[in-house]
């Protein structure tokens, strides 16, 4: 024991106080989180384990960190004259900061966010919902009444004592030299649990070995229960009561469905069932075993720019990191699990892995493998999929311009609603097969939801020609659109942007009919020069419309221009002024259109077609869903027209 930790006598402590949030979050966590308690072993085993998986890595770098010490092990002790259970491992440790910032504060990064959810799901007692954000060690006082943590951080000098009750705050002192007899090494972590009276059974050794292999029989650190009444015969070895090997090291045979979930448990912090589950070993130029899972329900901060990837790196079974952002794509940062990599050097720097040429290589290698189980689960269990993609659908598709290599397999599994069903989206592969022979375009709409875009006006042709137009409302689509011109020869197309023809899905259209149309045209061209006139300031000119069916006007994008909907969403997300004003299409065989027409021809009511062409552009802003500008003018106009059509 060094100078510095030999406090014979109780050394003057500092009473802190919890974060405010997190009394809040803490009275949730302790009374209502788990139905089932015994989980709170769980937790802290696994905190356990990862202490000492982040000790043997710093070791790989300073071996004096571990010099002289214990393999790596947790012990469990119930001491049922004191009503206490302590469980103590020999990983890295706790300084005095990290005590306050580990354990004073709940996801300190994230608390108002997680108070946030609580409060807009109206449920404050949502186990589904308060699991997603790992509590960890604070499920220790749901069976404690007071707990007490001695730490001492390998390397460092000092032991730390840290003691709460849930309720008052914390204090945090240096540990007595009594106290820091309790750390096993020369670093590690012992917490003490003082058992509340309903939790006695907890001391109990065939109760914690039952939990310990229910939940924690993968931990690839041993786990010795001690038992004082029970000595060890002549030669006899302690045996630990986990299997203590790492999950993914084991053949698939021989891990049942439970073990992977409590892996996944362990591994994400995550409370949830996986949608998929997918272990397998690479072997060939590089060799890696990789264990992923993807969580059912997507984390609190899925969209936070600074998310990062929680995937783990282990090399040759040893923890190297868990912030290793090359790993995975930024669209796959949902994914949970490990890579185990056999060609990295244990010795590397987490900066050098950034850039390592094998670690990319394994990045091509997860993501093909994850793309094509994810296809496999769309065809085998449709329920499944679609739980997936309405979780991770919108994240998916970022990998459409950012993964380009990838592109092919993505557009596999992604889904798309469309004027074909209303309930089920639909694969692209799917949409094409409907196609008629003669289409050669991919058409779609974009918008904020399907319900909506099922009712613009610029989508009306082609479903009065049984033509299907996908609805993407995704923000993330009007990007990738942007890159990707094309799908198996077939072009997207914006239906709100350009001049579209849709005379080639006429069959039966014969050349009477087309005369009539070309009446039409000619009927309307003085119509469009008053338009034009009187809404200069807006629009670029007035046409004929070749989409409109139902109604009698809608906007769209010159050919060039930038796409109606995307327009929108950089006005408001980088305060983007369009350089080119949309085109206002007007329907020829609307009857409004037509006694608006007849009266531009006669050069009658001037007065009235120009109050009629404000109105029509005002129908057109507001069905776009794009603001008026000039609400009070558009209140009067629609007053007057209202008063006439009452009294006439």
């Amino acid at each position: 024991m060094t100078n510095a930790k030999k406090k014979e006598t109780e050394q003057p402590e500092e009473k802190m106080q919890f974060e405010t949030d997190v009394f809040r979050l803490l009275d949730i966590v302790t009374n209502a989180l788990y139905s089932n308690r015994d989980v709170f072993l769980r937790e802290l085993i696994s905190n356990s384990a990862d202490a000492c998986d982040r000790l043997r890595y710093d070791a790989l770098q300073n071996a004096k960190l571990t010099e002289g010490s214990a393999p790596f092990n947790i012990r469990i002790t119930p001491e049922n004259n004191n009503t206490t259970l302590t469980i103590a491992d020999n990983g890295i440790g706790m300084d005095r900061k990290e005590l306050i910032e580990n354990l004073g504060t709940i996801a300190r990064s994230g608390t108002a966010a997680i108070l946030e959810n609580l409060k807009n799901s109206g449920k404050d007692k949502d186990m589904s919902l308060i699991g997603q954000f790992g509590v960890g060690f604070y499920a220790s006082f749901m069976v404690a009444g007071k707990v007490t943590v001695i730490s001492s951080k390998a390397g460092d000098d000092t032991t730390w004592y840290w003691e709460s009750d849930g309720q008052t705050g914390f204090t945090i002192r240096e540990a007595t030299i009594d106290e820091s007899k309790l750390i096993s090494d020369e670093h590690g972590t012992t917490i003490i649990l003082d058992m509340k009276g309903d939790a006695i059974d907890y001391l109990l050794e065939d109760k914690i070995t039952q939990i310990i292999l229910e939940y924690s029989d993968h931990v690839e650190v041993p786990i010795y229960l001690d038992n004082k009444l029970k000595e060890l015969k002549e030669g006899e070895e302690e045996q630990p009561i986990n299997a203590a090997s790492a999950l993914w090291t084991r053949p698939k045979n021989e891990i049942t469905k439970d073990q992977y979930k409590e892996f996944y448990h362990h591994i994400g912090n995550l409370f949830d069932e996986p949608v998929l589950t997918s272990h397998w070993t690479a072997e060939g130029k590089i060799e890696y075993t990789a264990l992923l899972f993807i969580p059912s329900l997507r984390p609190w901060d899925l969209y936070d720019p600074e998310r990062k990837n929680a995937l783990r790196l282990y090399v040759k079974r040893i923890f190297i990191t868990d912030q290793l952002d090359t790993i995975l794509y930024p669209w796959l940062r949902f994914v949970r699990g490990i890579v185990d990599s056999q060609d990295l050097p244990l010795n590397i720097s987490r900066e050098m892995l950034q850039t390592n040429p094998v670690v990319h290589k394994i990045r091509s290698g997860v993501t093909k493998k994850l793309l094509s189980e994810i296809d496999k689960l769309s065809r085998d269990d449709e329920a499944s999929f679609a739980t997936l993609w309405h979780q991770f659908g919108m994240v998916i598709k970022e990998g459409l311009y950012d993964a380009v290599e990838h592109r092919d397999d993505i557009f596999k599994i992604c889904r798309f609603f469309s004027t074909n069903d209303p309930e089920k989206p639909t694969s692209l592969k799917d949409h094409i097969g409907r196609m008629p022979e003669e289409q050669d375009t991919i058409y779609y709409i974009s918008g904020d939801n399907a319900e909506s875009l099922r009712s613009s006006p610029q989508i009306e042709g082609f479903t009065a020609r049984g033509i299907e137009v996908l609805l993407m409302t995704d923000t993330v689509d009007e990007f990738w659109l942007q890159q990707v011109k094309e799908y198996e020869g077939k072009k997207f197309k914006s239906v709100t942007q350009g001049n579209i023809n849709l005379d080639n899905f006429d069959k039966e259209k014969n050349d009477d009919n087309k005369e009539e149309d070309k009446e039409n045209d000619v009927s309307i061209e003085s119509l469009t020069t008053i338009l034009q006139t009187e809404l200069a300031e807006h629009i670029s000119f007035a046409r004929a419309s070749k989409r409109l069916t139902d109604s009698p006007v809608c906007l769209v994008a010159d050919e060039g221009g930038v796409d109606m909907h995307m327009e929108q969403v950089l006005k408001i997300q980088h305060k983007y002024e369009p350089n080119r004003k949309p085109i206002l299409e007007i329907n020829p065989k609307h009857k409004l259109i037509q006694k608006l027409a007849e009266l531009s021809d006669k050069g009658e009511n001037q007065e009235l077609l120009k109050d009629s062409a404000k109105m029509l552009m005002d129908q057109a802003l507001i069905i776009q869903g794009s603001p008026l500008p000039d609400r009070a003018g558009f209140a009067k106009r629609m007053a007057s027209f209202m008063e006439k059509g009452l009294l006439d």
